[in-house]
């Protein structure tokens, strides 16, 4: 029997910690344990094999190793199988621990932020790839979010990739927007990992952006979360919690964040941001339409109701906010527009009916009523555009003088002069005309009505080759940003999206004159966001350019966060057999940081057990050996020799953070 299945079998007989539904209650367990309870410590010297794990003999008196056992409660699976006896061997242990125990920081290698990759097709489908996350304590982090050093810098423009020459800071620009004049005003792309490139953005960027949009790995145990099995709740928390806390940071004082995700995890995320950017600032949760129930979904339709929306949580940083209504297409006449207003002379008006005068036009037939559904028919709508200025209804809301004028001209229509513009009324009713239910939608003119929480009407399933680069699943359409970004965001404002992707944020943004910063860890290869704005920047005619004209223009910088151990994690990754992790091992014990608990003369003893572990099993060990906190070349060794920071990486960084060059 394991020695959790012989503890649990004990703790269950008090009946105080055991659950309604027979589950061992561990955090009881743990609070009583701390506090040297009575019922635990005689519960666990009544089995022989707890009593010799939990307690030391100390001159003949069984002292309670109570630091073991709260360490060994709070484990997440507790199995003594190969890997954990090998772990245990090499002296590398440190137990896991809840969200709010430890101020905890998750991390991720590689990570990727749709479900599915390029070739695969259903959601249903397993990658055959590996991943692997960390969650490190406080106490484990020393340089782990210091600002990093830059490297690989690259501008791209319309006559394609250019040696970098330094970034542009528009004062003019800043100026128009409200910011510092030296603000860094070049698009950027920017390829590490996303906590770590957060943090290094801080000092350039901090209370700059305007609008955040982030799609993140939902969490669904296909995603990329996964190495043996998905992240639960609070390490998925966890990773979103302490990337929205830097991000909130580099929010302007209006601006706001958009965190699209699904059911796994929309409920724990809706806690989870009320308390990060408390719970007045949240403003909506938006559901989105974001697949079609059919073919092969819909083969479980008996055994649970089918997923086909998506949600957007949205908050503001502080109270005040300044939106853009958005507006959809109104695809039902409002029969309350059910008169005309038809100018006989410069003083004069008169009002008909509106389905007499389309009688008159020949537009209907006499016994015709105008339904909801009338607004289909071709010539009908013609006829409503172009007399949108005079088809109206009458409303309630009107001001006194106006009112007043009516009341005292009965059955006559009157006007008064507003702002340059004549206000009608009769008997006391104001004349709303349609003209004003018409908003521009995608460059056309169209009859709108105002968008709420709920949005139908974006196709999620044409996307997969937007921008020149192909993506089956995953990826969001263009249309989605486009709106989110107009509703949230003026021309050049900064829009920062940390789960960058394909680049669905930054090709919207290029198109929309706005500022984009992405940053990603992945190289998708020719469906990469490099790729993909550099279609852009060509003028590639796909998802809202023709919406918006797009004809191609402007530019981006890419660099990346100089590369230490992350080199190393890459190397394992891609391993594919045990011979090839050995060779990594002696190259890192020559060249890499490892973390301080590491005894390389326990592992070198015990190197044939290692060669047993599955190979899943071995890579995993060998990133758990690697000093996260070196993961990247930190600022403050860009003059340490041992890391060898070219006289160009030098000017890049120097050129970023605005330090004095050597």
């Amino acid at each position: 029997m394991k020695l959790y299945e012989a503890l649990e079998k004990q703790l269950k007989k008090e009946i105080n910690f055991v659950s309604d539904n027979g589950q061992l209650k561990k955090w009881v367990v743990i609070n009583k344990a701390q506090n040297y309870d009575a019922d635990i410590i005689t519960l666990l010297l009544d089995d022989k094999e707890l009593k010799e794990k939990f307690f030391i003999d100390v001159k003949g008196i069984l002292v309670f190793n109570q630091n073991l056992f709260v360490q060994f409660l709070e484990q997440k699976n507790y199995l003594n199988d190969s890997y954990t006896q090998y772990k245990n061997k090499v002296g590398l242990t440190i137990g896991e621990k809840y969200l709010k125990q430890r101020n905890e920081v998750a991390l991720v290698w590689p990570f990727k932020d749709c479900i599915l990759e390029g070739g695969q097709s259903r959601e249903e489908d397993e990658r055959e790839e590996i991943f692997f996350n960390e969650t490190l304590a406080q106490d484990e982090i020393t340089q782990l979010l210091e600002p990093k050093i830059l490297t690989n810098a690259k501008t791209y423009d319309k006559d394609g990739k250019q040696d970098f020459k330094g970034f542009t800071r528009d004062a003019e620009l800043n100026k128009k927007r409200d910011l510092p004049e030296d603000t860094i005003t070049d698009n950027l792309i920017i390829k590490g990992n996303n906590l770590l490139a957060l943090h290094t953005l801080k000092k350039e960027f901090t209370g700059k952006i305007k609008l955040i949009y982030i799609d993140p790995p939902f969490n669904t145990g296909n995603d990329s979360f996964q190495y043996n099995d998905s992240f639960n709740h609070s390490t998925w928390m966890t990773f979103m919690k302490n990337r929205l806390l830097v991000a909130k940071k580099l929010l302007k004082e209006d601006g706001l964040i958009f965190v699209h995700c699904d059911f796994n995890e929309d409920s724990y995320l809706k806690v989870l941001m009320d308390e990060l950017f408390e719970e007045n600032l949240y403003i909506t949760t938006i559901t989105v339409k974001s697949n079609s129930i059919s073919g092969n979904k819909t083969q479980h339709k008996d055994k649970t109701i089918l997923k086909n929306k998506d949600s957007i949580l949205v908050y503001k940083k502080r109270a005040k906010i300044q939106l853009t209504p958005q507006y959809v297409e109104k695809t039902k006449w409002d029969t309350h527009y059910n008169s005309i207003l038809i100018k006989e002379d410069e003083e004069i008006y008169e009002i008909k009916k509106l389905k007499d005068v389309l009688i008159e036009k020949g537009i209907i037939e006499k016994d015709y009523t105008i339904k909801s559904n009338s607004i289909n028919n071709p010539k009908f709508y013609e006829f409503i555009f172009n007399n949108k200025e005079s088809i109206f209804r009458g409303v309630n809301s009107i001001p006194k003088e106006l009112e007043e004028l009516s009341l005292k001209n009965k059955d006559k229509v009157v006007f008064v002069e507003n702002n340059g513009e004549k206000m009608f009324a009769i008997n006391g009713s104001r004349l709303s005309f349609l003209s004003k239910s018409f908003k521009e939608i995608n460059g056309e003119f169209k009859m709108a009505q105002l968008l709420g929480d709920l949005w139908v009407d974006i196709d999620f399933q044409n996307t997969q080759n937007e921008g020149g680069v192909s993506l089956t699943n995953g990826k969001k359409p263009e249309a989605l940003l486009k709106r989110i970004i107009e509703l949230a965001s003026n021309e050049n404002d900064i829009i920062l999206d940390y789960h960058f992707g394909s680049g669905t944020t930054g090709a919207v943004t290029h198109k929309l004159n706005r500022q984009y910063i992405g940053i990603e860890q992945l190289d998708y290869g020719k469906n990469d966001s490099v790729k993909r704005l550099q279609n852009v920047i060509n003028g590639e005619p796909s998802g809202i350019s023709k919406f918006v004209d797009w004809k191609g223009g402007g530019s981006f910088t890419y660099f990346e966060l100089k590369k230490y151990n992350q080199t190393f994690i890459e190397q394992i990754e891609e391993a594919k057999d045990t011979k090839s992790l050995l060779i990594i091992w002696k190259q890192m014990k020559a060249k890499s940081f490892l973390n301080y608990n590491v005894d390389i003369q326990k592992q070198d003893e015990h190197i044939e057990e290692f060669k047993k572990l599955e190979l899943v099993q071995q890579k995993k060990h060998l990133i758990e050996l690697l000093d996260k906190n070196q993961l990247y070349v930190n600022l403050s060794s860009l003059n340490d020799k041992q890391f060898a920071c070219t006289k160009v990486e030098k000017e890049v960084t120097q050129n970023f953070y605005q330090l004095k060059k050597d």
